[in-house]
């Protein structure tokens, strides 16, 4: 049977929807129905794109948003200010190479406040407005499946710190509490709900790099019960969640390994399971789920990245093949989905990946999974 194909979420905005949502951003007197407008159109412009190279369940690019996390500032109450900024510890280990990415703009520039009220949803307006957008688009250009991204509590504290709560756990079920209508709308929609949780992995070398291994991976289970917790109300097969490394291009000698990592991730309630598996720092881990078969749960259904996001290289189908026969070789088929290891746009208007490229190794999943 052929291999189903995805992707993360993320995909390049234009620059017209960039300056909207930097306008937004800045606080600038922008018009409010063009915004909306720009939104809609740029939005059936990449589900006709997805469609076109291939892809079986498609996104909305994350469009409106300014990034996969920091939205939630628009959204909820509670945030203001800017938080400190803090390099992975792999990129200050190599300080010329960090002051290279500094001077040729590779750190995106947006806001990212600090907690401090009390997290209350302030409606789900715009996220509504997000799922017409794409279930017009999935109608107008014959997508039969979607999903839609939504920041996970966990790393929603990584990148937005606390400065209100009395103790990490308790802002984390502020958070869960929060989101979990958001989570609800999604999947209510009839679109699958995909959880970006990069804090079980890349928050050990940003934020916690201070604990041993054993202990991040209690602080990371700490999230993703919080994140259960959340989803309470969801059947797992509605799910998606996606764990990474940090989507940049840079040494990542500070990783933690998979296998680590590998009982937390399949302690998620969500059916599919999104991961890094072609960058050079990860591409070998494919091994820990062959060697931890046995400890997959039946239910889960693995979406390996088959394409790297940070390089312009575009993979050759045969190579995205055999990627996929290794993890159809562990659970079958029927349960491996083509992904990518990351997002084309993680954050609005900053991408290592240029856009046509970006759809041509969305076009090279397709190929390597009929292969497959």
């Amino acid at each position: 049977m052929p291999v189903l194909t995805t992707h993360t979420g993320s995909l390049p905005r234009t620059q017209k929807v960039v300056d909207f949502i930097f306008a937004r951003e800045r606080e600038e007197p922008y018009d409010a129905a063009a915004f909306d407008a720009a939104m809609t159109a740029a939005v059936a412009e990449t589900v006709r794109k997805q469609v076109a190279a291939g892809i079986d369940i498609v996104s909305d690019g994350e469009t409106s948003k300014i990034s996969y996390a920091t939205y939630v500032k628009d959204r909820y109450t509670g945030f203001a200010g800017d938080g400190p900024r803090n390099a992975p510890a792999d990129l200050k280990l190599f300080p010329s190479f960090l002051k290279r990415v500094a001077a040729e703009g590779g750190t995106p520039k947006y806001a990212r406040p600090v907690c401090v009220g009390e997290v209350r949803s302030k409606g789900q307006g715009e996220l509504e407005k997000d799922i017409a957008n794409l279930e017009a688009a999935m109608a107008e250009h014959g997508a039969r499946r979607g999903f839609m991204n939504a920041a996970s509590p966990g790393v929603i504290s990584l990148f937005l710190q606390n400065e209100y709560y009395a103790t990490r756990d308790a802002y984390l079920a502020a958070l869960a509490d929060a989101m979990k209508t958001e989570y609800e709308t999604i999947v209510a929609a009839g679109l699958d709900l995909q959880l970006d949780c990069p804090d079980l992995a890349l928050s050990r070398h940003m934020l916690f790099n201070d604990l041993s291994e054993a202990e991040f991976v209690k602080v990371a289970q700490s999230h993703v019960d919080a994140l259960n917790h959340a989803l309470r109300d969801i059947p797992a097969e509605k799910v998606r969640i996606h764990i990474c490394w940090g989507n940049y291009e840079g040494p990542h000698v500070c990783d933690i390994p998979m296998d680590r990592m590998f009982g937390t991730l399949m302690s998620a309630k969500a059916q599919y399971l999104l991961f890094e598996t072609s960058n050079p720092r990860h591409a070998h881990e494919w091994t820990v789920f062959r060697d931890r078969a046995t400890e997959i749960p039946d239910d889960k259904v693995l979406v390996p990245g088959v394409v790297d996001t940070t390089t312009n290289f575009v993979e050759h189908p045969m190579l995205v093949a055999q990627r996929l026969q290794r993890f159809t070789d562990i659970v079958g088929h029927d349960r491996v989905i083509a992904g990518s290891d990351c997002g084309f746009g993680t954050f609005a208007g900053f991408g290592a990946v240029d856009p046509d490229i970006a759809y041509a190794k969305l076009a090279a999943i397709a190929e390597g999974a009929a292969l497959a």
